[in-house]
């Protein structure tokens, strides 16, 4: 690989310990582990202040760090001549809406250092940075392999993320699917459409990484050694398989609904039926209640007899049409 002019890398002034950097006790929000010439520097919900301090130490191009200041930024993969800047989107529930919504992830990845810009808590990422600072077998284990290889687990650990959310969300489908059958049709409407909402949200983070991280397969040679291609052979398969589930759930969740739809409207129907019955049941009695309320002369006029035979009349009409509707299935 050319020797191309390598971005100037911060010299902060702080304590080292066992082979990492412990982290300021004043602003910029910069964590920073260092270990074999490898620094991966970690800022959470960057601020103007800590943009400032990367753009202090750090000569990337001013399009990248507009990137970063973006809120709307599409995964993507641009090259540089000494060093790669991905964004990259990933899941993150929010408790306080309860719904999924996407957490970037910017990474500036060079020959002899990383950087990650997460806008929101990354909970993988997080765990990654801290079991690396905490730990010198994980900091030797991650970072004698080169960028190339932490980017991989990066990556790698934020994909893996997705299979918990994801088995949850099929938890809520079968969940959903035995309410339907037990009789909670209508109480399930709702339910059902934020399973819906929660895998429409889903496919939107994960559909627009798919050509992102075959870019990523293409320029990962930069960085990482020959024998440690299928790494992120990996990351793409993991994609696929994330992809793959929410393909199903969603043909699942359309055919809930529409299950569901038809149940509710199977329902209607046999009120409509009942009450239909119910209707062509009392028109005969209406009409002999209406012909001998009359005021006009009536056989049987001023006549107890003929009232106690209207009325065993109208007794023995009923009973047999509800009968009739009962033996066709009507009622």
């Amino acid at each position: 690989m050319a020797n191309f002019p390598k971005p100037r890398l911060p010299r902060l002034a702080r304590a080292r310990v066992d082979g990492h950097s412990a982290p300021p006790s004043a602003e910029p929000a910069v964590e920073v582990v260092e270990y074999g010439g490898l620094r991966w520097i970690n800022v959470e919900r960057p601020g103007p202040i800590d943009q400032a301090w990367l753009e202090e130490h750090f000569d990337f191009h001013p399009l990248a760090y507009e990137d970063v200041r973006s809120r709307n930024q599409r995964p993507k993969i641009d090259e540089y001549p000494d060093y790669l800047f991905i964004v990259l989107h990933f899941p993150v529930f929010d408790k306080a809406l309860g719904r999924l919504n996407a957490g970037e992830l910017d990474i500036f990845v060079g020959p002899d250092f990383l950087v990650t810009l997460p806008n929101e808590s990354l909970q993988p990422v997080e765990y990654l940075f801290e079991r690396c600072r905490t730990s010198e077998e994980a900091r030797d284990q991650l970072f004698s392999k080169g960028s190339g290889f932490l980017l991989y687990k990066i990556v790698d650990d934020a994909f893996d993320y997705c299979f918990p959310m994801l088995r949850k969300i099929g938890n809520k489908l079968d969940r959903l699917e035995d309410d339907i059958f037990q009789g909670r049709s209508e109480e399930v409407v709702r339910d059902i459409s934020n399973a819906k909402q929660e895998i429409i949200n889903f496919r939107k983070i994960i559909r627009p990484q798919r050509p992102v991280l075959r870019d990523l397969e293409r320029t990962k040679q930069r960085y990482l050694a020959q024998e440690m291609e299928l790494y992120f052979d990996d990351v793409q398969d993991a994609s696929e398989r994330i992809w793959d589930m929410l393909e199903n759930y969603k043909e699942v969740v359309e055919a809930l609904e529409d299950t569901n739809e038809q149940l509710i409207s199977h329902q209607v129907n046999d009120v409509l039926r009942v009450l239909t019955s119910i209707s062509v049941v009392v028109l005969p009695l209406t009409l002999i209640a209406s012909i001998w309320g009359m005021n006009v002369g009536v056989p049987g006029e001023q006549s107890d007899t003929a009232f106690w035979v209207i009325i065993a009349s109208m007794v023995l009409l009923l009973g047999g049409m509800l009968g009739y509707f009962r033996r066709r299935g009507f009622l």
